[in-house]
């Protein structure tokens, strides 16, 4: 357990002038993190030992041990922990800040990029995608769900034994789609290491970092976190839109084979739910 949270579950357990001390740690972390051991008692009207004992009963070495637990966490980000950072934002900034995050991705993606991957793509036996965690995870499905009907043999995997199975199993006829709002899933640093050792072309959609260095073609993608921790990150957008931007480029490229497979798609679903003729392919 991190140390803000071992402090807020003990609170109500601490001597009173170790309540002191602990208040003042989760009002200002910053301030906790950089002061000296007198400081703190100064500004917390209590002595040295009361803030030795609170380090003792937070489950630390010593003083300098909880200020350097303390700096780990303020480097997590102290939005977390801030009420500051609670300010309620309405609709129209919820959609200003996805309008933001696509106008600072437009034109981070070189054209002649996602045409050398969708040919990757198109020309594949079998195309796997992989993505870990609550974003990428339902990226990577639905990154199936634009390929499939482009007639692209392709399987998206989020398990992390599944993913090195599956990538151990590819050969130089085959392509491994990766997604990553960080790149620094190691998982799927493995899985496309493993996968590209074995011949696979791997085309990696995320940030710059260890994931891109380890992919043969990088799409980048940046992330612009908020202040604003309740909102749910607008980076799943710049990689949704990443997604089209691929399958619209391996649509073209398949056009004359997934034509027919498009129209079946669309007179079975019309045939199902009774929609208008402009309704989405899909729901």
């Amino acid at each position: 357990m991190d140390i803000v949270s071992r402090i807020k579950e003990r609170l109500g357990h601490l001597r009173q002038s170790e309540q002191l001390v602990a208040q003042l740690i989760l009002t200002d972390l910053q301030y906790a993190a950089s002061a000296s051991i007198s400081d703190l008692a100064q500004r917390a009207k209590v002595s040295h030992a009361s803030i030795t004992r609170l380090a003792k009963a937070l489950g630390c070495n010593n003083v300098r041990d909880m200020k350097l637990q303390l700096a780990q966490s303020l480097a997590v980000g102290e939005r977390f922990i801030s009420e500051n950072a609670s300010v309620r934002e309405d609709i129209p900034a919820i959609y200003q800040a996805i309008h933001d995050i696509l106008d600072i991705n437009a034109g981070l993606i070189e054209q002649s990029l996602v045409e050398e991957a969708a040919r990757c793509i198109a020309g594949s036996r079998h195309t796997l995608i992989f993505g870990v965690g609550g974003g990428s995870s339902v990226v990577a499905q639905e990154c199936h769900n634009r390929l499939f009907r482009l007639d692209v043999l392709s399987n998206a995997y989020s398990d992390p034994v599944m993913m090195r199975m599956t990538a151990a199993s590819v050969d130089v006829s085959d392509v491994v789609i990766v997604l990553s709002l960080t790149g620094l899933a190691n998982d799927l640093i493995d899985a496309a290491s493993i996968a590209k050792d074995y011949g696979a072309k791997v085309i990696a959609i995320c940030p710059d970092s260890a994931l891109a260095d380890t992919a043969t073609i990088h799409l980048p993608i940046k992330t612009n976190e908020s202040d604003y921790i309740f909102t749910p990150s607008t980076a799943r957008y710049a990689m949704l839109a990443a997604v089209d931007i691929l399958a619209s480029e391996v649509a073209i490229l398949t056009q004359k084979k997934s034509r027919e497979k498009l129209r079946r798609i669309k007179h079975e679903l019309d045939a199902y739910r009774e929609g208008p003729d402009r309704a989405p392919l899909g729901d």
